[in-house]
């Protein structure tokens, strides 16, 4: 386990206060069929793995810990949290450049707030780029993960039109398109070389291995949920986050999470289009309807 002390402390950027980041060649581009087929709700069976693995580059972890924004803890606001999370996957996903650059604005109001105090051990601040750009990252290798779980093999040409249309995770944030690794060989080498990079304390370790345990939601519900939402949320990690966090994993628990998936798959190829996009949909419709009105997003 890694601990805090032992990262030198990186430089604390200046909040990105400046123009929005351009979303590159990909911005006129129609919405790809691999990215419509990721509109689904139960792939959310994934979100947690995902919340961890970025939450495992240790100032990501240390800002969401330590951070004085009520609002937007999941361990105290879990609904409000899913909401927030859910709409910017979406706009990422499926917004035009205008509905993005009001959600980039809109999270940026956020975390200006988010930064380390003076003096820590690990230095942080939620406009850092490269944090971000690892987040995206996260985001868009746990959708591949998926679409491979729910779909099969994509072809190389698929693949290549998701990686170029993912690119929106990343500069839906602060991070700008040059930044984003050029093709799928080099986000290759950039995950490879983000998971030596992965980092924890006793603080962001339990905070972490709570997500798993579902520790979020009332005793009476995680009694119930618990011990699957720990199956699906482990069983998504890669085995480097589960060694980082100290998950055991069996090979009887991964016969139960691979029977899981499937099932899930089935459910999600056999649901009417509607109900498959819940909650994305209705998420996608207040956002919209937030947007045009004039209301705050967060």
């Amino acid at each position: 386990m890694t601990q805090a002390a032992a990262l030198p402390p990186p430089a604390d950027p200046a909040p990105q206060d400046g123009p929005a980041p351009q979303d590159g060649p990909d911005a006129a581009e129609a919405i790809p069929p691999v990215v419509r087929g990721l509109v689904s709700g139960p792939s959310l069976v994934a979100g947690g793995a995902n919340v961890i693995m970025q939450l495992s580059r240790l100032p990501v972890g240390l800002g969401v810990v330590e951070s004085t924004v009520e609002s937007g803890r999941v361990d105290r606001h879990p609904v409000k949290r899913a909401r927030t999370t859910l709409t910017y996957l979406i706009v990422a996903m499926l917004g035009s450049s205008a509905e993005r650059a009001w959600m980039r604005e809109e999270i940026n109001r956020q975390h200006r707030q988010v930064r380390s105090a003076p003096g820590a051990d690990v230095r942080y601040n939620a406009f850092d780029r490269e944090l971000q750009l690892w987040v995206a990252a996260c985001i868009y290798w746990g959708m591949e993960d998926v679409y491979r779980r729910f779909y099969g093999e994509p072809s190389g040409a698929v693949l290549d039109e998701f990686y170029r249309h993912g690119r929106r995770f990343a500069t839906t944030l602060q991070v700008p398109d040059d930044m984003w690794p050029e093709d799928r060989a080099a986000f290759e080498e950039y995950w490879r070389d983000g998971l030596t990079k992965i980092a924890s304390t006793p603080e962001t370790r339990a905070y972490l291995r709570g997500i798993a345990k579902a520790g979020f939601l009332p005793r009476s519900v995680r009694r119930v949920v618990g011990p699957a939402n720990r199956l699906l949320t482990v069983g998504f990690l890669p085995p480097e986050f589960r060694e980082e966090l100290g998950f055991s994993w069996t090979p009887r628990e991964q016969r139960a999470f691979d029977a899981a998936v499937r099932a899930l798959a089935f459910a999600n190829r056999t649901m009417p289009k509607p109900m498959r996009e819940f909650p994305y949909n209705a998420y996608l419709w207040d956002f919209r309807r937030r947007m045009r009105t004039g209301r705050p997003f967060v």
